[in-house]
């Protein structure tokens, strides 16, 4: 392709050719441009919203009707359909309670649990913080259908509920379950 662009600029006078040369740069950088603005636009957070609460399980309904505000009030005016607020307030309580149950199991209930909500062009993230000691979520073995093991069903369904779910220690000592959805629209436009 680049070939037969050549071969055609070849053919023009040295200033017509000049003037293509300048117009085609011209063209790159114009396009530079708006994929630039497009990046900084998926980077940029249009709402955020953190809730602290105490390793309890009585407080997941007030952990999940505080999700349910955040996203009435911003991602459903964005277009996000209801099935979306009930997949990932699904997948809140599951990280919720697997921090809960598991990270915090041997440590007193004011242990808090940290959860950041980060609204942005393209996605929603959901970041769970706890203080437990750290594991591989890898090392959990996907359930067969129609087994019935104890276990590793919490993972499967956020797999499964999210389109990214990401666990890793934080510098700080702390653990963060970090859930992605994005939006619909984003991937329609993939």
């Amino acid at each position: 392709m680049f070939c037969i662009f050549l071969r055609r600029i070849c053919q023009f006078r040295l200033i017509d050719v000049r003037k293509i040369l300048q117009k085609l740069q011209n063209l790159i950088a114009s396009n530079l441009g708006l994929l630039s603005f497009k990046s900084q636009l998926m980077l940029t957070v249009v709402q955020q919203d953190h809730l602290t609460v105490r390793s309890e399980l009585s407080l997941l309904d007030d952990v999940q009707e505080w999700f349910e505000q955040f996203f009435l009030q911003h991602l459903s005016q964005l277009g996000w359909p209801q099935t979306q607020l009930e997949r990932l307030n699904l997948a809140l309580a599951e990280g919720f309670t697997n921090a809960v149950r598991h990270a915090h199991h041997a440590l007193p209930p004011e242990t808090t649990i940290d959860i950041d909500v980060y609204l942005w062009v393209d996605r929603l993230e959901i970041r769970i913080w706890d203080h437990g000691k750290p594991f591989n979520p890898d090392a959990i073995p996907e359930p067969k259908p129609g087994s019935l093991i104890v276990g590793g069903y919490g993972w499967f369904l956020l797999r499964r509920l999210a389109d990214r779910v990401v666990y890793e220690r934080g510098a700080d000592g702390r653990n963060c379950l970090l859930i992605v959805k994005y939006s619909t629209k984003v991937l329609k436009s993939k």
